[in-house]
């Protein structure tokens, strides 16, 4: 890889992470079922808490693949 490409690379990386900030920063407080829906695994007991957000992941990783397919 060339300095050009990881350049532009970088740049992409910043423009998603910040369109995903701005989201986050303007409709956080609409987006707070995510993380907490049904199929989500959560434990706690004692001094030990476990959390897997396995639904979101799902639907997270659903979402991008069709975002990809879409794309190309």
């Amino acid at each position: 890889m060339n300095h050009q490409s990881i350049g532009t690379l970088l740049l992409a990386i910043g423009a998603i992470l910040l369109m995903a900030g701005g989201v986050v920063y303007f409709f956080g407080d609409k987006l707070k079922w995510i993380g907490h829906l049904p199929g989500d695994i959560s434990y706690q007991g004692g001094n030990f808490s476990f959390y897997f957000p396995l639904t979101t992941l799902l639907l997270v990783n659903a979402v991008i693949w069709i975002l990809i397919k879409i794309s190309s």
